[in-house]
This record gives C-alpha cells, sequence and structure tokens, in this order.
C-alpha cells in the first residue's frame, strides 16, 4: 500500500509538469443517463444514437433495468445534453475527461511495472503482461510439478502463445470431473486476467484451505483469450479502450469480438455484420484463431466438464444461458441455483451486489455467438459468463482496486464450485 501512495504522489507531480502528452480521448465525457428512460420513443432514439460510433461509444446499456454509461466525444456533447433535456431525461457526468484520466493511469501502469517487476510470482499490486503471465504459469509448473501442469493450446494471430494451466491435488487420479475457466476475452478487461491468476494462486498456494475444490475436480485455466489485443490496450492511453482481436477484418478496420465468433447462433441478433463495430462477428464463424482456441478446449473436457466459466468486465453480474435467444433452458433451475451461491457469498463477504439471470433478459439484449452459450450447447451443465464490477471508466479499474475485486471474485467462483461439485459428483468408472 505505501508503494502504491508513492507512485501516486510521483504520478499527480509528473502531471502538474505537464505529462504525459494529450492522447485521443482528450476531452470525452463519460455519462451515466436514468434508467428509466428506457421506455417509449427515447429508448429506440438512443439506440440509434449510440450506433454512431464515431461519437458515441456505449459502454453498458440498460442492464436489467440500470443506467447506461456512454463516452461522447467532445464535438458532440452540447447535442447530447440537449437531446437529454428535450426529453426530459435525469443523466450524471461520470468523468469530464476520460483522456486525462487515461493518461494518469497509463503512467501509474508504466511507475508500477518499474517498482515491482516479475520476481517469479503475480501479486495484486498492478496488472501483468502477457508474456509475463505466461512465464507466471511456466515457473509455477516447476515449482509444483505433481500439482500444476502446462500446455500450449494454440496460437493468436499476432504469434502468441495460447496456454492453459490444469490443477490437480496431485493424488495422479485420472479422469475426474472438469471446471474450465478462461478470462481476456475482450482485450480492454485487464481486471480479467487478473481474477483469473488470482484464482490460480488460491488453488495453488493456498491448497490446503481449498482442497475440497480439488479432491474430484481438476481446473482448467486460460487467463488470456486474447492476447494481440491485450498487449495492445497496453502500448499507449490512445489504445486502452481496445475491445477486439488485432486480426484485419476489412481494408480500413482491425478486429473482431471472439466473444461473438462461435458456431452456435453465430452472427444472430446481438452481433454486428459491420467490421468496424466493436461486436463484429467475424467472417464467419471461428474466424479468429483465439476463439477456435477456447472451442477446441471446451470439447476437449466437455465429457468430464462441469462447469464452464468465462470471467468478463464490467457489470456485477452472473449470466447463463442462454445469450442468442430470450427463451431459457430446461435446467435453468440448476442454473440458476449455482449462480445465487455466487450471488450471496459475494453479498455476505463484500456486500457488492451481483445480479443473476440468464443473459438475455438480464442485460435486455442478445448477444448471439458467445462462449458461454456454446459451452453449455456443447454439453457443460453449468455455464456463465462472470461480468466484474464497474471500475475506472468501466473496464479499467486502477490498479488500487485490484486487490478487493479479485479477491472479492473468488469468493463468488468458490462458492458456485462447491455447489457444483455437490450437484455434480464424480462418477467413478
Amino acid at each position: 500500500m505505501t508503494v502504491w501512495w508513492l507512485l501516486l504522489a510521483l504520478s499527480s507531480l509528473s502531471f502538474s509538469a505537464g505529462f504525459p502528452k494529450s492522447n485521443k480521448y482528450d476531452g470525452y465525457k463519460l455519462y451515466e443517463v436514468s434508467g428509466k428512460a428506457r421506455s417509449g420513443a427515447f429508448a429506440e432514439t438512443f439506440s440509434e444514437l449510440v450506433k454512431n460510433a464515431y461519437y458515441y461509444q456505449l459502454f453498458s446499456d440498460y442492464k436489467g433495468g440500470s443506467s447506461a454509461k456512454l463516452m461522447v466525444h467532445p464535438d458532440e456533447q452540447i447535442n447530447f445534453v440537449k437531446l437529454m433535456e428535450e426529453n426530459n431525461v435525469d443523466y450524471d457526468i461520470l468523468n469530464r475527461n476520460v483522456g486525462l484520466t487515461l493518461s494518469r493511469q497509463f503512467e501509474t501502469n508504466r511507475m508500477l511495472r518499474e517498482s515491482v517487476p516479475y520476481n517469479g510470482r503475480l501479486g495484486t499490486e498492478r496488472y501483468y503482461t502477457h508474456d509475463e503471465i505466461n512465464q507466471y504459469l511456466e515457473d509455477l509448473a516447476k515449482s509444483y510439478p505433481r500439482l500444476v501442469f502446462l500446455k500450449t493450446v494454440g496460437k493468436s494471430y499476432e504469434g502468441r502463445w495460447l496456454k492453459t494451466i490444469t490443477i490437480t491435488n496431485g493424488d495422479a487420479r485420472r479422469n475426474k470431473n472438469v471446471i474450465l475457466v478462461d478470462g481476456g476475452f475482450h482485450a480492454r478487461e485487464w481486471i480479467s486476467p487478473a481474477a483469473a491468476i488470482h484464482l490460480i494462486n488460491e488453488l495453488v498456494e493456498n491448497l490446503e484451505d481449498n482442497a475440497d475444490l480439488l479432491l474430484d475436480f481438476d481446473w482448467v485455466i486460460l487467463p488470456v483469450v486474447n492476447p494481440d489485443g491485450y498487449e495492445y490496450t497496453q502500448l499507449s492511453a490512445d489504445t486502452r479502450l481496445w475491445r477486439k482481436t488485432r486480426k484485419p477484418s476489412s481494408a480500413d478496420c482491425i478486429g473482431t469480438d471472439p466473444n461473438r465468433n462461435f458456431d452456435f447462433h453465430w452472427n444472430e441478433e446481438g452481433a454486428s455484420e459491420d467490421p468496424c463495430d466493436n461486436t463484429y462477428a467475424g467472417a464467419k464463424a471461428f474466424s479468429e484463431p483465439e476463439a477456435l482456441v477456447v472451442s477446441d478446449l471446451i470439447h476437449s473436457y466437455v465429457d468430464r466438464g462441469q462447469m464452464y466459466l468465462t470471467l468478463h468486465s464490467y457489470g456485477s453480474l452472473i449470466l447463463y444461458p442462454w445469450g442468442w435467444t430470450a427463451a431459457v433452458p430446461d435446467t435453468e433451475e440448476d442454473l440458476h441455483e449455482v449462480a445465487a451461491e455466487g450471488q450471496k457469498a459475494i453479498q455476505e463477504a463484500t456486500g457488492t451486489i451481483y445480479k443473476i439471470g440468464p443473459s438475455t433478459t438480464t442485460i435486455n439484449y442478445a448477444a448471439a455467438g458467445a462462449s458461454d452459450d456454446y459451452a453449455f450447447n456443447a454439453g457443460f451443465p453449468i455455464s456463465f459468463t462472470m461480468e466484474l464490477p464497474f471500475g475506472g471508466e468501466g473496464f479499467d479499474p486502477p490498479a488500487s482496486d485490484i486487490d478487493h475485486l479479485v479477491k472479492e471474485t473468488w469468493v463468488g467462483i468458490a462458492a458456485m464450485a462447491r455447489k457444483v461439485i455437490q450437484k455434480y459428483p464424480l462418477v467413478q468408472k
């Protein structure tokens, strides 16, 4: 904590001296629009408004009746405010200069990397690069050869290795049930890989406290699905809010939303055909090698898999299928029962309230072609997207928030895992 406050003070001094340089988000404002505005003609007007990606970037829609958050270009702010007032819509300004905030965060992260270099472990002091995360997985496998097994499962478009870590209790029993977890689908959601790393730490470093989670279950974890995008967001404040992969999608645009790229109701409602959109589904299903890697993992473990969990940000949500339709699975009661355990545990531990439910109806929009629907359809009886809480501008909690967010997330994951273990005991063959 002392290191953090010292860095914050130094960062403030550097900004007072005029550093770092401005970025493309300077002058952008982050607004919160009242959830009461969902009904009537304004809802349609709002939906059309945010399609103009040059002036508007929607960070969250009216999830579960809550307010919407969006970032507005400086040249459009007068028109936006006028529209709100003409429609008697309440709004708040959450950030008056997004660019300045991102620049400060970028400088702080740079200083933290210098002051807290990788030393064989990954703590919660800062965000780590993809190379550092992979190195940690390798070091962990060497340090705990009976508990941890590393596997290279594919390569990203730009050639980065995707690696999973399998965590066992070391009893050498084969064919245990499996919990499959991934993070880092969307590049800007840095807290997702951080939560996956903390999960790994808890299972390996605190094995004694979590022995029940590994008695009849192995955990397979892929911390960063989209390493190219993740690394791109760490280049500068200009790139911090990038969401997609980095494979060119047209002559003018780069990237596909990997969580709209799965071959289950691909390119249906909630996915875009515009290569420049943040929710672009891709030229075809599994056009992105990163999505194909996750698909291969799902099919590799589906015979033993009892829970698939994908970590995202943000929204404080535990979502289950379906995301492509408002319909719900026949086993909704089972899904809801497990999600409720996570919800309850988090609220009791920290007071944070997670909303749970089927994806489409809980967040009020469809998202076809997503990994959780794909895993559930493939045969995982429990399949969740866990959206971690709001931070920073939404997707970018400052480094000072990492510790409490990932620990809170772990509380929920552990509670859900224990319910899964109870519901789906190992069947000896």
